[in-house]
């Protein structure tokens, strides 16, 4: 079970589904901090919650983080803006652990529009039960993509 910090946010799509994500991490002992929004707004962005819950996971160590907007596919494309951040959208118990074994996810995207509450509990304790294999082939993997993202910023410059 992973004991480090988790970052939750959600834009007001996912706003209902984060409240029943937080009631699941308290009842499992989680620690965690809700980034916002506090309250219902729905003129709440999900690229403003992704970039606040991406800057703590990026600077804590030993933490992950858990959007939540309609789709999950808005949070995950401004998420995996970021070096380092492999945010993932995981439809079922299936894809969460993969993500996690094989691609060492670090950013949970959920879609309060296309799963259900259950399937994103479910998805949200297998993803933060699952640890990386640490598999020379998933290693391999994931330094060619530390290499992709070392060259896109070089070639910014």
């Amino acid at each position: 079970m992973f004991r480090g910090k988790i970052f939750i946010a959600s834009d007001h799509a996912g706003f209902k589904l984060k409240s029943i994500i937080k009631k699941f991490l308290i009842k499992e002992k989680y620690n965690f901090e809700d980034l916002g929004p506090k309250k219902y707004k729905p003129t709440d962005d999900y690229p403003d919650y992704a970039v606040k819950v991406v800057k703590e996971v990026l600077k804590t160590k030993d933490s992950r983080g858990i959007l939540i907007c309609g789709s999950g596919q808005g949070m995950a494309i401004v998420a995996n803006k970021f070096f380092g951040i492999y945010a993932v959208v995981p439809w079922n118990k299936i894809s969460a652990k993969k993500s996690r074994e094989d691609e060492n996810s670090n950013v949970l995207c959920l879609g309060a529009k296309i799963i259900s509450q259950k399937t994103a509990r479910e998805i949200v304790k297998i993803w933060l039960e699952t640890p990386f294999s640490f598999k020379k082939r998933h290693l391999r993997r994931i330094n060619k993509i530390k290499k992709i993202e070392k060259k896109n910023i070089k070639n910014l410059k």
